[in-house]
């Protein structure tokens, strides 16, 4: 069952991906969207079709002083924000070894430290209007790891761990968190990615293998984004959302090998308990 009344949503990185395609859905609804992106023209076609339900902003998420700015003046200009999905990402392709100072801070910077401030931001928001609900798009990399995505994943890693806790945290004041977890989407995400040739060592080696290409990969971004507006608008939205086949396929497989493992060393865990007299190896 779902909510058919209008909202008003908030979405970072609406300039492509993901975050275009759900400020499209989400104007066609009807409702209203607070897009904001590092080159508002970029929605032009969109702020001409829909008019004043598209408000438009500059943000480069990790400018922490210009995101206290926009999420204030966006509350203050419509009123109430119903959901806010924090989507903005920047990809990164290399082991880390090959990765730059810059490359690593620049990832976490954005895909984690943004979405956590931008967190911290809107929940007071949320709280005095009595509610709402906080999207971050996080993946499956944030479960499972693969050669060259290290950086990427730690980020995705954290995020899952913040809202864990954040989602306990919230509930009590009528706020809802959703972690989406798509797979392999078939978007612009890894068109812009940054990729870092291989050093030496590591050709030939487990992360020397060419990344899927982009029409090979099973998920779209119009599934994503409608099942995420489906989730959004359910009585009870999940604390995570997880997607595509491979995600699921891969995610879930993951997690049982881990349990097994877990349960396989479980006389261990048990025992360092107890206080052990120190004796040589």
């Amino acid at each position: 069952m779902t909510s058919q009344a209008s909202k008003t949503w908030f979405i970072t990185g609406a300039s492509r991906g993901i975050g275009r395609e759900l400020a499209e859905r989400i104007l066609a609804r009807g409702d209203r969207v607070a897009a904001t992106l590092r080159r508002p023209e970029q929605l032009d076609d969109l702020a001409s079709r829909y008019g004043d339900r598209l408000w438009r902003h500059r943000l480069d998420v990790t400018d922490t002083a210009q995101l206290d700015t926009v999420v204030g003046k966006a509350f203050a200009d419509l009123g109430r924000i119903d959901v806010v999905v924090s989507n903005a990402g920047f990809g990164v392709l290399g082991v880390a070894e090959d990765l730059s100072d810059d490359q690593v801070e620049r990832s976490i910077a954005t895909n984690l430290t943004a979405s956590i401030h931008l967190a911290r931001r809107v929940v007071p928001h949320l709280r005095e209007q009595g509610g709402g609900v906080l999207v971050q798009m996080s993946s499956m990399g944030g479960h499972i790891a693969f050669p060259k995505f290290g950086i990427y994943h730690a980020t995705k890693w954290g995020i899952e761990g913040y809202f864990e806790s954040l989602a306990r945290e919230v509930e009590p004041f009528g706020i809802k968190t959703i972690l989406v977890e798509p797979g392999m989407v078939r978007t612009s995400f890894y068109d812009a990615a940054e990729r870092v040739p291989l050093s030496g060592p590591y050709q030939g080696g487990p992360a020397d293998t060419p990344p899927p290409p982009v029409e090979d990969m099973p998920a779209s971004q119009s599934g994503v984004a409608h099942a995420t507006i489906e989730a959004v608008l359910s009585d009870d939205p999940p604390l995570r959302l997880l997607l595509n086949s491979d995600a699921y396929e891969t995610v879930t497989s993951a997690l049982r090998e881990r349990l097994a493992a877990f349960e396989a060393r479980r006389d261990a865990a048990y025992a360092a308990d107890a206080e052990v007299t120190p004796k040589p190896f």
